[in-house]
């Protein structure tokens, strides 16, 4: 392996954790160590969000699945971009409102406050639900840097997923959310340069070898220069559900991407951190497809074990070193980003959520801090176990808690935020309804015909409607009544 490429991996490692230190010596109460104190711009909290939101599924796990099925993979992205775009346009200006309004740290904790008949009911639920998803959600991402690093430095997966971990850890542990915002603002754009440089330069070197884009799709199987996947009728609108889907988690119920939207200071910087987000999602997402079709163009099918590891090959192969030790980085960058929020959410589900306001526990800000700080570690060892034993794929495993947590959360968040008559009752059958159906859906062959994604929104989504009907909260019954009177 290049010696530039090993010191420039080195010195990226060094700068992250450099920044974990500096924060690491300030000193923060729990609410800055959980949501950053509502001092971090909205141009940084944007770059932190998009990193947070596109991990290394995005450019392991979406490229490879590109590379495998072809032009209908576009619609994975298109999903995706109308969400965030939706999320960022319509969302985050009623979460800072909301927190600032109810004094919450955590979505669990907005729920609870906003339903506060069932709150500690809410509370539990949601932790549960939480944990239980995003703890594979973290394997994933290390498993990712298992794959990274096994393409680069031919290290075995075993010692990839542990390097990664310890960085992981030591970023969370040591400064909180505004080391991860930080930390995530440099990766961020590490991403965006690996996504927008490597189509460039794949198309280049397409055109100087004379290979054809459209008849190497069209050799690599039927389906494959069809955006429909070469389907018709009713398949039509079954791939395009399946792909589009993804749309669904970002309406709010991702707690990892809702807590930037909850850090921010006023309508300004929410204005601004639109703007960053939705330029980043559009070079982003159109660099990530390109990628997986120029594959198509360089690469035969089942040239690739694992098609995961397609976009660092590309990136060994096109690049000279001293580029490809950057780009490389960048793939480090997402898997990094998404795992540290990932263990922030996790470890203030526990330590707010439950320790402090559920369980009723009395702390001082320090102590709240250093069970924060002991749970980034516990679960950040249980997401490498996890990473470990784990033979799923990257693409598919993030999927599933996508499916799990933001297919859940979302419809509650939107219902909470915009229907008068949603009940304290039907927050806890909309979580859970979706935890058991998205376990249940997942389970069976049901999820290979129709994803979780989207059966689980409206499932819950379903329960919630009905369950607050049955259900109604009475201040919620009487301020009907009364608009009715009038």
């Amino acid at each position: 392996m290049n010696t530039i490429i090993i010191v420039e991996f080195f010195l990226y490692c060094l700068v992250i954790l450099g920044i974990g230190f500096y924060f690491s010596r300030k000193k923060m109460n729990h609410s800055v160590f959980l949501l950053g104190g509502k001092k971090l711009p909205g141009w940084a909290l944007a770059f932190s969000e998009r990193a947070t939101g596109e991990s290394a599924w995005l450019l392991l796990g979406y490229t490879g699945f590109v590379f495998a099925t072809g032009l209908s993979g576009m619609w994975v992205a298109v999903g995706i971009a109308v969400g965030i775009i939706f999320a960022w346009v319509f969302l985050a200006k009623k979460f800072m409102h909301e927190t600032n309004k109810y004094g919450v740290l955590t979505l669990p904790d907005y729920l609870a406050a906003r339903f506060a008949k069932q709150a500690n009911v809410i509370r539990w639920l949601a932790s549960i639900l939480i944990a239980s998803f995003l703890m594979f959600y973290v394997g994933a991402q290390m498993a990712g840097a298992g794959k990274m690093l096994f393409t680069t430095f031919g290290l075995g997966h075993t010692v990839g997923i542990v390097l990664a971990t310890i960085v992981i850890i030591v970023i969370a542990f040591s400064g909180g959310f505004v080391s991860v915002v930080w930390t995530d603002m440099i990766q961020s754009v590490m991403m965006l340069i690996t996504l927008v440089v490597l189509p460039i330069v794949a198309f280049v070197y397409i055109g100087n070898n004379d290979l054809s884009v459209t008849q190497s799709i069209a050799d690599a199987g039927d389906s494959f220069n069809s955006w429909f996947g070469g389907m018709t009728g009713f398949a039509i609108g079954v791939l395009f559900f399946n792909n589009f889907s993804w749309f669904f988690g970002f309406l709010g119920g991702q707690p990892q991407l809702s807590s930037r939207f909850m850090a921010l200071k006023n309508e300004k910087e929410a204005n601004q951190g639109s703007f960053v987000a939705i330029a980043w999602t559009i070079l982003a997402y159109s660099g990530a497809f390109l990628i997986g079709i120029a594959a198509i163009t360089m690469y035969n099918q089942g040239s690739f074990a694992d098609v995961e590891i397609i976009l660092p090959t590309m990136i060994l192969e096109l690049m000279p070193p001293w580029i490809a030790g950057v780009l490389l980085a960048g793939i480090i960058a997402a898997i990094i980003t998404t795992a540290d929020s990932q263990l922030m959410v996790i470890t203030s589900s526990v330590s707010e959520d439950i320790i402090h306001k559920a369980l009723g526990i009395k702390m001082t800000d320090q102590q709240l801090v250093w069970v924060s700080r002991i749970s980034v570690v516990i679960f950040g060892l249980i997401g490498m176990t996890i990473a470990l034993v784990s033979d799923s794929l990257v693409y598919l495993v993030v999927s599933w808690a996508w499916a799990g947590v933001g297919s859940t959360l979302s419809p509650a968040i939107i219902l909470a935020f915009f229907w008068k008559r949603y009940s304290g009752i039907g927050v806890v059958a909309t979580i859970i309804s979706g935890f058991v159906f998205t376990i249940i859906w997942v389970s069976t062959p049901l999820d290979s015909i129709i994803t979780s994604r989207f059966t689980t929104f409206f499932i819950a989504a379903f329960f919630g409607i009905v369950f607050s009907l049955l259900f109604p909260d009475k201040a919620n019954e009487a301020s009907s009544l009364s608009e009715e009177i009038n």
